[in-house]
This record gives C-alpha cells, structure tokens and sequence, in this order.
C-alpha cells in the first residue's frame, strides 16, 4: 500500500498526487493540516520527516521525503514506459536534474510569496517575488526556444516527464504569490498545454491564463 502525507493546497503534493494518478496507481491520502493546524511541526510527523517538510510518501514501509525525490521514485519504480523518467535514454535524464533542481528553486520563491500573502506566514515576500521573476525568465525563454525547435514540454521529447511534473504547479499558482504570468507567453502556453493532459485535474488556485496580447508567437 502506498500512502501519500498530503495536505490539498501543496503545489509540492499536487505534483505528486498528479504523477500517481497518471500512473495509475491505488494510494492512500493521509491529510496533514499544515495551515492553520501547522501538523507538520508536531512531533509525530517530524518522525516521518526531521525537515517537516510535505509531502512524504510511505511506499509499502520505504519513506521517502522531497516532493522531487518522490517523483523519480515513483517513476523509476512504476513505469515501465519510460515515458515520465526515461532510464533507457541517458542523456535525457541530465536535463530532467536540471529542471528538478529548478523547481526547488521555484519552492523556495513562489511558493515563498504565496504563504506569505495566503496563510501570513513571515516571510520576505519581495525577495521571494524578485526570485521568482528572475526564474521564470529562465523558464520563459528555455521554453521558447524548445518551442523554435519543435519541442513542447522542458525536455527534448514527445511527452511530459517529471521535469513538468514538478515545475508546473507552482508556475501555476505564482498569481496566488502576487506574481504575474503577464510577460511569460511562453510559459503561459507550457501551462495551457499541462492543463490539456488526459490526467490533470486542477487544485484550488488552478485556472487557465489567457494569452498576453503583446507576446513573442509560438
């Protein structure tokens, strides 16, 4: 049995929540009230996790923390597709890392300025916004270009990898953050096409982002 320590409105547990639907595969949720209820500082779960850190995954008895680390878990476990952690094609896992690290970063700067202005939590909110718009700078134009040489997702092939997977959801809440998309079409498009998978199904903040009028065309 596999059992996911969620809490709804995590944009780390939403990756995770998403990977394993598209994997099929059955999972129990165990709610963890990180706001207003702050579980994740209680004693029982910081057994779980010393970092109090969401999500943790408890897979048949192995505990595994880091929404990151959980997504090539699962990947590299459950899918013998290849399709989301590609194991058969080297090369192309050097670029999933880099996107991985990426949304830590992502973490540490969206996700910083949306608990600040959502659950007040006391955090730098203008530094985290700096942040992130240098980040999705990045993001925006990587994007663009792979889009000039015909690739839709982050990395080179046909389909999503976990490389989406985990930077997506905080990208998609960066409004809750009080950071706009309004520059960024191209990330605007990246997410319209997330949004359009078979397996997505939105959380709380989710909405599509309409088209900045004046914008680099795809």
């Amino acid at each position: 049995m596999i059992t996911l320590y969620d809490y709804a409105l995590s944009g780390n547990c939403f990756k995770v929540r998403y990977l394993l639907k598209a994997l099929q595969l059955e999972f129990t949720k165990q709610p963890v009230d990180f706001y207003p209820g702050f579980e994740h500082r209680s004693d029982k779960f910081l057994k779980l996790n010393p970092l109090g850190q969401l999500p943790v995954l408890d897979d048949n008895g192995v505990i595994i923390r880091d929404a990151q680390a959980i997504l090539v878990h699962l990947a590299a476990q459950y899918d013998p597709s290849f399709r989301w952690y590609p194991l058969n094609r080297p090369g192309m896992l050097g670029q999933i890392q880099i996107w991985l690290a990426f949304a830590d970063s992502l973490t540490s700067t969206i996700s910083a300025a949306r608990l600040h202005d959502a659950m007040f939590f006391n955090l730098d909110a203008v530094a985290a916004r700096c942040g992130a718009d240098r980040l999705l700078r990045v993001l925006d134009e990587h994007l663009w270009f792979n889009e000039q040489s015909g690739h839709r997702w982050l990395c080179d092939g046909a389909d999503p990898t976990i490389a989406d997977v985990a930077c997506f959801p905080y990208v998609a809440l960066s409004e809750e953050g009080g950071v706009s998309l309004e520059e960024f079409p191209a990330i605007v498009r990246w997410c319209d096409r997330f949004m359009s998978l078979d397996d997505f199904e939105p959380m709380a903040g989710m909405i599509p982002l309409p088209l900045p009028k004046s914008s680099r065309k795809s």
